[in-house]
């Protein structure tokens, strides 16, 4: 039986993935706001006009001159005249000269002339034709300028943006319906094993329910994938080798199980022998995770992930899922160094860990406050073959290659769990 052929840094399997990804092509679709929501921009999105398109008032009271109300105080106010009001949704012809105010409601438009608006609690009416103020205001004071929030040709969007909600708000607020999105990857699932049934099947002695192409699927669909599940493929090397080239149209192909210690050497010869340049490294320095496979047959990557969940997981959390992000126009590929975009927080270590040095490790790890309010991670520690490390876990401690160990008590980084 082969070893593995070398035990590969996280940076190979980068520089080795970028070479087929830098020239790929996306394709584009144009989409609606109902069906934008997580998609990728596929281009800088500008605006069209300003927003607001006028300067409005904040607050219910009297568009004014700041100038005109310098000095004022409860002790000392200082008189306007009431020259009208402004009605709500309505372009407004009034014009303040020195002295003069404007009744205005919240959302109103300024009249010309007005720099601030003096709110209702701090006026007195003294007739129809007049108010005094009582407090100063500086100029800009409970008022929105026209194109303060973003003005025509400023970029709203960049290339690469994942919409959000609150940016579906933004574009209906600039009359943008129609956004160029990149379309979503295809990526398709296969699961070997000649153990495996399908999760709605009854278990019978020697049998286990598939659930990485389900627990996977549903991860990189969140990334913006659109993930086929093919199903369960016999370990067989025909059934295996013609379940990857009906899916070779994918811009992604994951062999669940097929790195596995049993059915590694037939996954090699087997995509070795669907085309160029087959199999480009086999073996990687992190754990769990160490015999997953990348290979590129014909312009399209196919990985073999371990077969046991957590391992399967973790290489998809910290290499497949940056892939997709290429993929679907998320992530630049130059970006593609190993650095990842998780944002991460300190937490107090519950256990000393011992860590094999010359592989990056990854330990799921719950996170909790104690009575004194400080962060604790509590590794979970078990066999690579169980999930429910992964469920009970909230967030991912790494340690690095370099590093033997964390001692109990030591302060570590970790980032929020994904999916």
């Amino acid at each position: 039986m082969r070893e593995f052929l070398e035990l590969n840094p996280p940076e190979t399997f980068w520089e080795k993935a970028k070479e087929y990804l830098i020239d790929k092509n996306f394709s584009i679709e144009k989409l609606d706001l109902d069906s934008a929501l997580s998609r990728i921009t596929s281009e800088d999105i500008v605006s069209e006009v300003d927003l607001p398109p006028f300067s409005r008032s904040t607050v219910d009271g009297y568009a004014v001159k700041a100038e005109d109300t310098q000095g004022a105080s409860a002790a000392m106010p200082t008189y306007l005249e009431i020259i009208g009001s402004i009605e709500m949704g309505k372009k407004t012809g009034l014009a303040l000269s020195s002295g003069e105010a404007a009744a205005v409601p919240t959302g109103g438009m300024l009249p010309e002339g007005a720099d601030a608006v003096l709110m209702i609690e701090n006026t007195e009416k003294i007739d129809e034709t007049m108010i005094e103020s009582t407090k100063s205001l500086a100029v800009g004071e409970n008022v929105v300028e026209k194109a303060e929030d973003i003005a025509e040709g400023e970029v709203l969007l960049k290339k690469g943006h994942k919409i959000m909600a609150r940016d579906i708000g933004a574009l209906a607020g600039l009359g943008i319906t129609n956004i160029n999105c990149f379309s979503k990857p295809k990526v398709s699932i296969i699961s070997t094993g000649d153990e495996l049934i399908p999760p709605e099947a009854a278990a019978e002695e020697g049998q286990i329910r598939d659930i990485n192409s389900f627990s996977i699927s549903a991860y990189l669909n969140k990334l913006g994938a659109d993930c086929n599940r093919v199903g369960i493929v016999e370990d067989k090397f025909e059934s295996l080798k013609n379940s990857v080239k009906d899916n070779l149209d994918s811009e992604l192909v994951l062999i669940s199980g097929g790195s596995s210690v049993g059915i590694k050497d037939m996954t090699i010869d087997l995509l070795n022998s669907l085309g160029e340049p087959g199999v480009i490294l086999h073996g990687l320095s992190i754990k769990p995770g160490k015999p997953t496979i990348l290979s590129v047959i014909d312009g399209t990557i196919v990985i073999g992930l371990p077969g046991h969940p957590a391992s399967s997981w973790t290489v998809t959390a910290v290499l497949v899922s940056q892939i997709v992000r290429v993929l679907t126009g998320e992530k630049d590929v130059k970006d593609l160094t190993g650095r990842d975009n998780k944002i991460y927080f300190e937490a107090e270590l519950s256990r000393n860990l011992v860590s094999d040095k010359g592989r990056e490790e990854y330990i799921p790890v719950k996170v909790y406050k104690n009575e004194d309010g400080a962060l604790i991670a509590d590794p979970i520690l078990g066999k690579s073959s169980l999930i429910t490390n992964l469920v009970e876990g909230n967030a991912v401690l790494k340690i690095e290659s370099y590093q033997e160990g964390k001692n109990k008590g030591e302060i570590v980084k970790i980032s929020l769990l994904e999916g």
